[in-house]
């Protein structure tokens, strides 16, 4: 047990544009620690290639974004959010600029705009296909000027949030996420000294992002376990729509490159989506053909691979200009380069991948949970922008705006926060836990959550693949739990508890949808059921364990 716990004013557990915006606007007036489990700059932000969606040509309207964000959520998003985060985009353009992040221009000096599966117009603002690279990098240039005020702590990951009702259990103070409860720190382990501490604040901002690597295939990095997520469900906090993950529909498929994500922004270009046999299909799919929702074209390319067999559909760009395609996608073409495959000449071997989680850790429309002193930002969140399917590059906008309205949440709560009544703990008691024997055990659990909820949970579902993946995940859940308080706790093992407490969300919220909606598509509910499904799947967690 170390001594007295450090103190902060804020806590932001994550660094993408969601965290890192937040701390900035927050480090003038207060004492912030951002804690990141890999480096700084190590997250879905700079994976982003696509761009962020905002309303700047006088030919658009916010109306028009409005809708196409309404159409592709499938009757889930919540109108009144949708409204004021579409409003407030060219707001968080003008900050992102601000800040120093690059956009490309055009000849007279204007920002270019490019379209999207899903967009009626050309609203999204890029830098090239690497627009996350360029906002990353400003926004932790900013960081790294602020750290008088700003601690950055890389290579430490958050455990679990302490909050009042589980200090004080027993003590009548309520249940965790109840209205009496509240945040008061996290304990957060040190990787390379392999230590818990504890670190207190009256406010805590998860900015943990999605947890794609649930997944067997995903686009997402090597960070993105759902950690935000599981801690919250597991301190109480309520959890809404995990069973609307979005599958990008277009990954490439090379054994020496897997997984790369070759952006929307190509077919928004008019790339041409073609089986083996080199026929187009998504015109018979949807009358947006390749710019339809990412899910109508997942299910497509899903429909595709198991109808003929294939291995991957293929993304044609060879009938465009190749200088265009050299300047408009440079890290793609690289990347494809690397491996062979010109676009300029050769169609890129595609599949869909896990991609986005949709739902997340249920909050207001300024990010606060259920909890006091707990908010979430980002892919972390649910905040009703998104409903069912999110509309492309609407991601980046939602995060910037949350980060801007949390922030200001964060410094009202400190305004009124007084003393703790309970005491908060000064460290992390190990127990009798011992450090661990065999690694493989691990290892084989991990693979085996993500291989099971790619076969079972993936683009397409029945209630019988659903029942085995509850099954075989409510085994590796107690399995885990035990060797989690049997051994000293790693990194590794941390993501694992989690990864599995995701994945156990994901397969209860699609089981409790008996409906097929956005990115849930059920086999057994092949319709839309607005009757008794036009309403949120939340799951609520009474005790932490």
């Amino acid at each position: 047990m170390s001594s007295a716990a450090e103190r902060f004013d804020v806590i932001v557990i994550g660094s993408g544009i969601a965290g890192l915006s937040l701390a900035l606007d927050l480090a003038d007036r207060c004492r912030v620690a951002v804690l990141t489990k890999a480096a700084i700059d190590e997250g879905s932000t700079r994976y982003a290639q696509g761009g962020l969606a905002a309303v700047l040509a006088p030919s658009d309207s916010f109306e028009a974004h409005v809708e196409d964000t309404l159409v592709a959520g499938a009757g889930l998003c919540r109108r009144a959010v949708v409204e004021s985060v579409v409003r407030q985009g060219p707001a968080a353009v003008a900050q992102l600029l601000e800040r120093g992040v690059q956009l490309d221009r055009d000849e007279d000096g204007g920002l270019k705009l490019t379209r999207e599966g899903g967009h009626g117009a050309r609203r999204i603002v890029h830098y090239a296909d690497a627009t996350g690279v360029s906002i990353e990098a400003a926004l932790v240039a900013r960081i790294r000027e602020r750290s008088g005020a700003i601690e950055v702590r890389e290579h430490t990951i958050a455990v679990d949030l302490i909050t009042r009702a589980r200090t004080a259990r027993g003590r009548g103070v309520g249940l965790p996420g109840s209205r009496d409860d509240r945040v008061l720190g996290v304990y957060a382990l040190d990787i390379a000294r392999n230590e818990v501490s504890a670190l207190a604040a009256p406010v805590v901002v998860l900015a943990t992002g999605g947890s794609g690597r649930c997944y067997q295939f995903t686009s997402n990095p090597d960070v993105a376990t759902g950690d935000g997520v599981a801690m919250a469900y597991r301190a109480g906090a309520r959890v809404a729509n995990m069973e609307f993950f979005q599958f990008h529909p277009t990954a490439l498929f090379h054994p020496r490159r897997k997984h790369l994500l070759i952006s929307e922004a190509l077919r928004g270009e008019g790339g041409i989506l073609r089986n083996a046999a080199g026929e187009r299909f998504m015109p018979a799919a949807h009358p947006l053909a390749e710019l339809a929702p990412r899910d109508i074209v997942a299910r497509a390319i899903d429909r595709e691979l198991k109808t003929r067999g294939d291995a991957s559909v293929f993304l044609d760009m060879t009938h465009l200009p190749p200088d265009f395609l050299v300047e408009r996608f440079p890290t793609i073409f690289n990347a494809c380069k690397e491996v062979d495959i010109d676009l300029r000449s050769q169609p890129i071997p595609v599949v869909p991948a896990a991609h986005y989680q949709c739902g997340g850790v249920l909050v207001d429309s300024e990010g606060r949970t259920q909890i006091r002193g707990l908010l979430a930002i980002g892919e972390v969140s649910c905040t009703g922008i998104h409903g069912a399917n999110r509309l492309a590059s609407n991601s980046l906008l939602e995060a910037a705006v949350y980060a801007r309205r949390a922030a200001a949440i964060a410094l009202e709560l400190l305004a009124d926060t007084g003393p703790a009544d309970v005491p908060l703990p000064g460290g992390w008691d190990a127990g009798v836990a011992s450090p661990p024997d065999e690694k493989v055990l691990f290892n084989q659990a991990w693979d085996e959550v993500r291989r099971l909820m790619w076969n079972y949970v993936g683009i397409v579902r029945s209630n019988r693949r659903l029942e085995r993946a509850k099954r075989r995940l409510e085994l590796l859940y107690g399995e885990v739990r035990e060797e989690y308080w049997r051994f000293l706790i790693d990194a590794d093992l941390i993501e694992l508890r989690n990864l599995v407490t995701v994945s156990r969300l994901v397969v209860a919220s699609a089981l409790a949808r008996q409906e097929s909606r956005g990115l849930h598509y059920s086999l057994d509910y092949p319709e839309a059921d607005d009757e008794n499904w036009l309403r949120d799947t939340v799951l609520r967690r009474p005790l932490a364990d």
